[in-house]
């Protein structure tokens, strides 16, 4: 059993799209990708599993306790992080922290040293701070009472790339201590640096569900082949995935067999070809594609 176990969940809406289905399980100390594009359905997942919405059918549990019936319970061992965090904005940054601190055994040290981490200043009003300081408020409220299940729903929006960086070192920190992390986004670089299996979400329904090695080495090549002037071909080979043409230059994604790539540039006259493994990106756009 993992820490966090999703079976057929399913959140219907009137209008809107909501999640069909959802199955899948994170372990103990992984950092568990969750990605898509806006609207795909992370957030209702994410919510559904918080149970601040409730399921339509399906189930989850998370350290073996029903999202629903234990909720209470589950939230005491569980830091999240939302996509855009609303505070009231009259109050300290530090009156807000110390608030949230009181519903846990935290030291003030904890606190303290996160928000030297995060370079926030505590004694500023919510009010006078940018998104990207609100982000860091809700990374410290999220971390500060070292929860052993950390939810982050696209958590680095805001940030600037250096406290993007130092942002990813705590949560390899929380890591190294045994902390599982359910991390959503849609950056797909962040999730390819981090994470150590990834959920691909469309349209509500998962559709792939692999480690981040297995999905960028799962024979698809990006092939790039830069041919003299004069020289033309079409690449309708069987395995190609998908074709890019930019004047003499070709770059396609290529799942078939070697041999007749190869057979196919003998006959033409090539100034540079190179292959490598995809990106996740590459990966993840030829799922949306199908």
């Amino acid at each position: 059993m993992g820490i966090v176990d999703v079976k057929q969940l399913t959140k219907r809406y009137k209008n809107n799209r909501g999640i069909e289905g959802v199955t899948f399980s994170i372990k103990e100390g992984e950092i568990f990708g969750f990605i898509g594009p806006n609207g795909a359905g992370k957030s209702t997942t994410i919510r559904t599993l918080l149970n601040f919405i409730y399921p339509t059918s399906g189930s989850a549990t998370i350290f073996g306790k029903d999202i629903v019936k234990d909720a209470k319970e589950i939230r005491r061992h569980v830091g999240y992080l939302p996509s855009e965090v609303h505070y009231y904005d009259d109050m300290k940054v530090i009156d807000l922290l110390l608030y949230s601190a009181s519903f846990y055994n935290v030291t003030d040290r904890r606190l303290k040293q996160l928000a030297e981490r995060l370079d926030l200043d505590v004694h500023k009003k919510i009010e006078d701070l940018s998104f990207g300081n609100r982000k860091k408020v809700g990374i410290v409220q999220a971390l500060l009472h070292e929860p052993k299940l950390l939810i982050l729903d696209e958590p680095t929006g805001g940030l600037d790339p250096l406290m993007q960086h130092t942002f990813f070192e705590l949560l390899l920190e929380e890591r190294k201590k045994g902390v599982t992390i359910f991390f959503s986004s849609h950056i797909l670089s962040e999730v390819q640096k981090l994470c150590d299996r990834v959920a691909i979400i469309k349209e509500g329904k998962l559709i792939q569900v692999e480690t981040i090695e297995h999905l960028t080495k799962n024979q698809l090549k990006h092939v790039t082949i830069v041919l003299e002037e004069g020289q033309y071909a079409t690449f309708d080979l069987e395995g190609v995935v998908k074709k890019e043409v930019s004047g003499n230059e070709v770059m396609m994604l290529y799942r078939g067999d070697m041999n007749e790539l190869i057979a196919e540039l003998h006959n033409l006259r090539i100034k540079d070809v190179s292959m490598s493994e995809p990106s996740l990106e590459d990966v993840f756009m030829h799922y949306y594609e199908k």
